[in-house]
């Protein structure tokens, strides 16, 4: 039962917790008990900034009354409709308001319930597709080193973290890694794209060349990789994977999990960088965090090849139970609305100079090796202790919440990524506490 005069529940030993130290957790544990703009609150009444906008999903900021209202009004309206052979207006009019603001060219949307059956939705299309063209010896999947694309069984295997894939076995076959794009040494401190690094994009050639291109499907990047840490791509990488995957008929792939909707201060980092994929995967700000849902959007082609044979026939075997939930697409629906309304999708352009000065002027102080940022996301990367990795950058995590803000940590690196309502003064107020929290730790 919960305790409803302190908010805490008397026994936490149920709950396995997701990406949690679960035993440190449970005994000292840190609970957060509602939440309004940029800020949560916490069991002790304390305010919270929150300096990662939830998990890089609440970018119009917490408790924003036109979505809050728009659930409300759906769950007495319509509260569940079946996506099987059946239909409700509302997911039609989320899905044409999404391909409207998509890149041009990619006009066609399908609903998942999160990020990571997002990328297994579009692996899934990218194989599929193929085989409707008659296509189907293109069977391989091409991920990246130190790439994040969620937690099922296809984002792992495309993805590049050792310590997400280690315990699972042999995972998908038929996937090759291209190598990250992570130079300390030449772009440390660098402000937007790095300089360096471009040309290993010409890794995808090698690759391609090691196994056919006959045989190759699919490559999946994320624009930003940011679960591992902030890696922005060099300049010109990204149009060179697009060169590559055209001239060999492969689909390229943009995992927008975490740079769709405004982080970087275009719609999509599509927009951002000028480079339209085949397939791209959103999730997260696709409802502002507040309801599950993922959306895949494609390109007409890829759509119109699997519309043949009889008009009867189901044309793609794959979905969810809660594709295009009516909850979901009312929130996404009002998300929308909030994020054009206070021009929230490029309101991070206005902001990154801003942004980036403050978070650089953390150069020099302890620990700090390298600093990174584009758009509103930025990276604080600290030099490990000897023989505890990860220890140093979650000292860090633990002083924050003490002193009253909320950050993220993978290694010993601090994402940032606030919501894009935060204000000049609040993002001073950010970097000053995690100045002085660079200073405490040791």
């Amino acid at each position: 039962m919960l305790d409803r005069q302190n908010k805490r529940p008397n026994d936490l030993s149920a709950f396995w917790m997701p990406f949690t130290a679960n035993r440190q957790f449970k005994e000292t544990p840190r609970m957060l008990v509602a939440a309004k703009d940029m800020h949560f609150t916490a069991e002790d009444g304390r305010k919270i900034m929150d300096g990662t906008a939830g998990l890089w999903c609440v970018n119009a900021g917490h408790c924003r009354p036109k979505i809050t209202e728009a659930i409300q009004k759906q769950a007495a309206e319509l509260d569940y409709a079946p996506a099987f052979q059946m239909g409700h207006p509302i997911a039609f009019e989320f899905a044409n308001r999404l391909a409207a603001m998509a890149p041009e060219g990619i006009d066609h949307v399908f609903f998942t319930n999160s990020g990571s059956e997002s990328v297994d939705t579009a692996l899934k299309i990218a194989l599929a597709y193929h085989r409707v063209k008659g296509d189907g010896s293109r069977f391989r999947l091409i991920g990246r080193e130190r790439g994040y694309h969620g937690v099922n069984f296809g984002g792992i295997s495309v993805g590049g973290i050792v310590s997400n894939r280690k315990m699972f076995g042999t995972l998908l076959t038929g996937v090759d890694h291209m190598p990250h794009t992570h130079l300390p040494g030449e772009n440390a401190f660098t402000r937007g794209e790095p300089e360096h690094g471009g040309d290993l994009a010409d890794e995808l050639e090698r690759i391609v060349a090691l196994h056919d291109a006959s045989t190759v499907a699919a490559v999946i990047v994320e624009p930003v990789a940011g679960s591992t840490g902030v890696l922005i791509p060099p300049k010109g990488y990204l149009k060179r994977l697009r060169d590559i995957c055209d001239k060999h008929g492969i689909l390229l792939i943009f995992d927008e999990v975490i740079t769709g909707f405004g982080r970087l201060g275009a719609p999509f980092a599509a927009d951002y960088f000028g480079v339209v994929p085949d397939i791209m995967t959103t999730a997260k700000g696709v409802t502002n965090g507040v309801i599950p849902m993922g959306a895949v959007f494609v390109k007409k082609e890829i759509h119109d090849a699997f519309m043949n044979g009889p008009e009867h026939l189901i044309e793609f075997f794959h979905g969810y139970t809660y594709s295009g939930n009516p909850i979901a697409c009312a929130a996404g629906l009002a998300t929308l609305d909030t994020y054009q309304e206070e021009g929230l999708l490029t309101r991070a352009s206005e902001l990154a100079d801003h942004w980036a000065d403050a978070l650089h002027s953390l150069k020099g102080e302890p620990h700090v090796i390298d600093i990174r940022n584009i758009g509103l996301v930025g990276a604080v990367e600290l030099e490990s202790i000897p023989g505890e990795p990860t220890k140093r950058a979650f000292s860090a995590f633990l002083k924050a919440y003490e002193r009253g803000f909320l950050i993220r940590t993978t290694g010993d690196i601090i994402a940032l990524s606030p919501p894009l309502i935060i204000s000049r003064g609040q993002i001073d107020e950010l970097i000053d506490n995690l100045r002085d929290v660079l200073r405490m730790i040791d």
